[in-house]
């Protein structure tokens, strides 16, 4: 019977050593995470004017390769509210911030309108559009105004006019590419 009760206590002994480590690495494992998810507070104040900062990506030619290339924008989302498509266009006509791309729109080349219709951008600009070097600079202007506009969930393809009036070197209704 002293055999049995020994056993007893030395089974009881060791399932308590046991239930005494895990509750031990639970308890480490816990302040752990409680460590790793504790509260981010900013060193300063985020500003109204920060919380309303949004990112737009302009498309504008690589001047070493020549290739389309996103440059993202960081504005005031209060200046989308109105005219948004007038206002991006007018970023893609003003050029690139970065000094590795290049504007491709020609100089002079003046927006004079910009609505959506089933979402199809249509873009009235000058004579001066017409302005480009080759039919393969066309393209990238094309492609640079194309990929920045349907960016936006509401486009999906873009017309181009010029002074109001449909072109033929521009008839056709551009889609983006993918």
């Amino acid at each position: 019977m002293k055999k049995n009760r020994k056993k007893i206590i030395t089974i009881i002994t060791l399932i308590l050593i046991v239930l005494l480590v895990v509750f031990i690495f639970n308890n480490i494992s816990i302040e752990n995470t409680e460590e790793k998810y504790k509260d981010y507070t900013p060193e300063e104040e985020i500003s109204e004017e920060q919380m309303r900062q949004t990112k737009v990506i302009l498309f504008f030619a690589n001047n070493e390769t020549g290739e389309l290339e996103s440059e993202i924008k960081v504005v005031d989302a209060n200046l989308l509210i109105n005219e948004p498509y007038k206002e991006i266009m007018n970023w893609l006509i003003k050029g690139p911030q970065s000094s590795t791309l290049k504007k491709l729109i020609p100089e002079g080349t003046a927006l004079h309108d910009i609505k959506v219709e089933k979402s199809c951008a249509i873009i009235n600009l000058s004579n001066e559009f017409l302005n480009y070097e080759t039919e393969e600079n066309k393209l990238k202007i094309i492609n640079s105004i194309v990929n920045t506009l349907t960016n936006l969930k509401e486009i999906d393809s873009v017309k181009f006019l010029i002074n109001g009036e449909e072109n033929e070197k521009l008839s056709e209704i551009y889609l983006k590419n993918n």
